[in-house]
């Protein structure tokens, strides 16, 4: 009998792996990301099975986020927005229309942008403009903690929701995995909406692991929005036991604000089944600059890789230069090769990287693609007072990328980011200014002090290589 249940347990077993191949396969994913998990599953079955069950399962099939709830919030955008619309930059009208096509991404004029390089100056602008609220407070982070910051950002949205301002709140349900969770029912006895985005439920809900959102959206009344790259938690005010954070935020006010409430609210959607629209979420703003901004909500749903393709995209049709901040450095194929091109092409590329993440399996991983860079042109700055957080893009005198996104394969594949396109020469330039500060803090590399580190080094590099699309 024992070895019946044996022989029907490891049957069962092969036609579960073998199915599981079947799936991958027929999901026609990139080769080079299909071969491994193919290769994982056939000689290390239990193991890969478990990652692949964590980490390897495509959701762009599903319908996450409904497209048709998208477009409803964002049609009563642009039935407003097409009215008084000035003239697109010629060169940059077809990554516009990419960002149009593949996320919906409208076209918005005249917004004021203030840029934060401190988590302190940031957050005391954020509970400024909560503390003026008086309809709606919507904010949405990967990490709220529970340390003072995050509960002095608490206090307050207990003190406006009992004035009876409505406060919603989303959060990433793996990002504040370590946070009590008291501290979110607190705020929900206190008449706060707050809600876990893809809750993670074991066992029925394991796949969502892998697909997290890694927004940073606060929208006040409709007026006035933030986005970037800080959380809300201590270091990002106090900075690590190692150094300062240096980080990058935005304050939004004018019509560039309807796009981060279109971002929220999607979210909100797909989130509690609530659809809210309504000329109090989208009140009229004025104009303050002549920018133009896409906010670009990106994430592991539907066919495109909008992130990813509109940045790959503008890299691929810079003329002068292409300056980068991020913290982590993993990119794709199409994005590596696009900015080795126009190194080798005598554009003035620029990539800056931490001296020390907080991670050294990523920091080993990431430099692992530095030795083509160096050999293409590329000027690798590394950041030394601390850690650089900044997700930052500028592409010539006109463009300029903000937001949530590394430069990894998380960001542009797995989770659900969101970037703004600033189509700006004034804000371009004071961003590239912010840009020339940070480099005179870090220290250039050059090629003969790169290529003479150890080869253990080297070895460990390449080895968390094969690792950089789970990292």
């Amino acid at each position: 009998m024992q070895q019946i249940l044996t022989y029907t347990f490891l049957v069962l077993y092969s036609i579960t792996i073998l199915g599981v191949v079947v799936v991958i396969i027929t999901d026609n994913r990139n080769p080079l990301k299909t071969l491994p998990w193919i290769i994982v599953l056939l000689l290390a079955p239990v193991v890969g099975l478990v990652f692949y069950f964590f980490f390897g399962q495509n959701l762009s099939k599903k319908r996450i986020i409904s497209r048709r709830t998208r477009k409803r919030i964002t049609l009563q955008l642009e039935e407003a927005e097409h009215v008084g619309c000035p003239e697109l930059p010629g060169r940059y009208r077809p990554l516009v229309q990419l960002l149009q096509s593949t996320c919906h991404a409208v076209p918005l004029y005249g917004s004021d942008i203030v840029p934060y390089t401190d988590g302190q100056s940031k957050m005391e602008a954020l509970l400024g403009e909560i503390a003026r609220a008086r309809h709606h407070i919507h904010l949405q982070y990967y990490i709220f903690s529970d340390d003072e910051t995050g509960s002095r950002l608490r206090d307050i949205l207990v003190v406006k929701a009992r004035e009876g301002v409505r406060v919603r709140i989303l959060y990433d349900d793996v990002g504040c995995s370590r946070v009590k969770k008291e501290f979110f029912r607190g705020m929900r006895r206190e008449g706060i909406e707050v809600h876990a985005f893809l809750h993670v439920k074991f066992p029925r809900f394991t796949s969502k692991v892998n697909y997290r959102n890694h927004r940073k959206i606060a929208v006040i009344d409709g007026r006035v929005g933030f986005m970037g790259g800080m959380n809300v938690a201590d270091r990002y005010v106090r900075g690590t036991g190692w150094g300062s954070w240096r980080d990058t935020h935005f304050r939004i006010e004018g019509r560039g604000v309807a796009g981060l409430q279109i971002a929220f609210l999607s979210d909100w959607s797909a989130t509690t089944k609530q659809h809210l629209s309504g000329s109090e979420y989208f009140p009229a703003a004025r104009c303050y600059t002549e920018n133009i901004l896409q906010i670009v909500a990106g994430g592991p749903f539907g066919k495109w890789r909008a992130l990813l393709q509109a940045e790959s995209y503008a890299i691929m049709r810079a003329r002068q230069r292409i300056w980068i901040q991020t913290p982590y450095y993993l990119p794709s194929d199409v994005l590596n090769t696009a900015l080795q091109t126009a190194a080798l092409a005598g554009i003035d590329v620029r990539l800056m990287l931490p001296a020390r993440s907080d991670s050294r399996f990523i920091d080993l991983a990431s430099h692992s693609y530095l030795d083509d860079m160096m050999r293409a042109g590329v000027r690798i700055l590394f950041y030394k007072p601390g850690f650089l957080h900044s997700k930052l893009l500028i592409v010539d005198d006109m463009l300029t990328v903000i937001g949530s996104a590394n430069m990894d394969f998380r960001s542009f594949e797995h989770n659900f980011e969101v970037n703004a396109f600033c189509y700006d020469t004034a804000f371009t330039a004071r961003m590239a200014a912010i840009f020339a500060d940070d480099a005179a803090q870090c220290h250039a590399v050059t090629p003969g002090e790169w290529f003479r580190r150890p080869r253990s080094r080297r070895l460990a590099e390449s080895f968390l290589r094969l690792f950089s699309p789970l990292m």
